[in-house]
């Protein structure tokens, strides 16, 4: 099937596979390296409170010296629960999940040659794609686009999106006009933009992902029909959706501060946003799974060559088993008990039974379950706006005993 490659081109993986990731890499990450913050596990806690410092407590500054810092207006500052989750919990799970991506993604991709999944003679294409993907992670252009749609389209996302309808700490209202204050230009022009920098360049690296994913599963995988994960060995891709978890928590933190200001604020009811919340899990199921569907065809195709395999094989066993055990007299001199065939036929049809169950998509109902849950977790405090803690207590007791 796959096309016989030059000697020359036969170079080893396992360089190419040690600098791949996901993370390490741009301009912006250059800029931490510049500043020795680059490294992403020892410096991960620094570059945490250096992001949100840089866009929360200039807010808090100058709110406590216009005097709206508790009180002056109708949401003040520290009540603004919307900018308080964005700045303090979505930023760092941002910058957190970073970690986790860099740790997690290059294992998986590296079994695809421990499991010697590659065909030595893909060798040179697998290489060609990671390759491809750190150019497009260390694209200049790509980072210089994000901050010009930030502070450009984005500038009416933010004034569209984030203002309630009452004079704030950012916004105060006179004469039918309204008028950002300092902290109020700090928060549209530096705090939003960096958190909208860090969603899309998510989303980027999410499309790089995607990308490189699709050119893996257009190369001939040596697949294997009988392996125990019932998804031809491609099993381990699965764990890759365990690692964006805290990106899904920090999109639902965001919305959460969203709908918690509308509730404390407008007077809205946690009910009248179920579209919203649901729409926010199912993208979140999309950007983290749709990516591995794209081994679903040539996982299927393995499945059929193995049922056709395994069934050519199993029905020639059969045949020389009942000709040997039910058909011969003698039964060609071999006694029943302890007899090896039987064991041999029990293993043909455990291995027939894998095939037939194997499954398209490589991934579980558990991982369904912890990525909705992981969306879910910051909406939980919303739920006693809904019900006294008392009955949320004794429904918990409830369920449990």
């Amino acid at each position: 099937m796959s096309s016989h490659q030059p000697a020359e081109d036969h170079v080893p993986a396992q360089p190419v596979l040690e600098s791949f990731s996901l993370v390490l890499g741009g301009p912006l990450y250059q800029l931490w390296n510049r500043a020795h913050l680059g490294d992403v596990s020892s410096h991960l806690r620094l570059r945490i409170v250096t992001l949100s410092a840089l866009c929360w407590l200039p807010l808090l500054l100058l709110s406590a010296w216009e005097g709206t810092l508790l009180e002056g207006v109708a949401v003040p500052f520290l009540l603004d629960i919307e900018s308080q989750a964005r700045f303090l919990i979505c930023v760092p799970l941002l910058v957190f999940a970073e970690l986790i991506v860099h740790q997690r993604i290059r294992g998986i991709i590296a079994q695809f040659l421990e499991r010697k999944l590659v065909p030595d003679a893909s060798l040179p294409h697998f290489n060609q794609a990671i390759g491809s993907a750190m150019a497009w992670r260390n694209s200049v252009a790509a980072e210089l686009a994000l901050l010009l749609f930030v502070f450009s389209s984005g500038y009416f996302i933010r004034t569209s999106t984030f203002v309630l309808d009452a004079s704030t700490w950012y916004v105060t209202q006179s004469g039918g006009q309204e008028h950002l204050s300092f902290a109020g230009i700090w928060f549209f022009w530096i705090s939003i933009p960096i958190t909208q920098f860090l969603v899309l360049r998510w989303f980027y690296r999410i499309l790089i992902w995607s990308r490189l994913l699709w050119q893996l599963s257009c190369l001939p995988l040596a697949l294997i029909p009988t392996h125990p994960d019932r998804n031809a060995g491609l099993g381990f891709l699965g764990a890759s959706a365990y690692a964006y978890s805290p990106l899904l928590t920090a999109f639902g933190a965001q919305l959460a501060g969203y709908v918690a200001n509308r509730i404390l604020h407008d007077g809205a009811v946690l009910t009248a946003y179920k579209p919203e919340i649901a729409l926010l899990v199912v993208v979140g199921l999309l950007l983290v799974l749709a990516p591995l569907t794209v081994f679903a065809n040539q996982i299927m195709r393995t499945k059929r060559q193995g049922l056709r395999e395994y069934g050519a094989l199993a029905a020639e066993y059969t045949r020389d088993f009942e000709r040997r055990w039910l058909r011969s007299k003698d039964r060609d001199g071999e006694a029943l008990l302890g007899a090896a065939d039987i064991q041999s036929l029990a293993d043909l049809g455990n291995a027939y039974a894998v095939v037939k169950e194997i499954r398209p998509l490589p991934f579980s109902r558990d991982t369904f379950m912890q990525l909705i849950l992981a969306t879910l977790v910051p909406f939980v405090p919303l739920l006693f706006t809904l019900f006294p803690f008392e009955v949320m207590l004794d429904r918990v007791i409830g369920i449990i005993f």
